[in-house]
């Protein structure tokens, strides 16, 4: 697939709740989108330059003899509590 048809929303400003320079060019690029408070969804660019990473990570822990562990993605609301973000959830 040719880069002009990827699907990118660029925006021209910074995002105001992105604090972090690499937040705010992911954002900004087109890269992920935001869906909840902590909650990002990948687009096909950012998604691909993840997925480009991963296998980077991956090469260079076999080359290292290291085992590959896939953790829960479902964390306890304590957690959320604690950083404040559980109440912001979902809206």
């Amino acid at each position: 697939m040719r880069l002009s048809q990827y699907f990118m929303p660029i925006l021209r400003d910074d995002p105001k709740e992105a604090e972090i320079v690499s937040h705010k060019l992911m954002l900004r690029t087109g890269m992920i989108r935001q869906e909840a408070a902590g909650s990002y969804s990948w687009l096909p660019m950012g998604f691909r330059v993840l997925k480009k990473i991963e296998q980077i990570v991956r090469e260079e822990q076999n080359r290292a003899g290291a085992i590959e562990v896939l953790m829960p993605t479902i964390q306890p609301a304590d957690l959320w509590r604690k950083s404040g973000r559980y109440d912001a959830y979902g809206k």
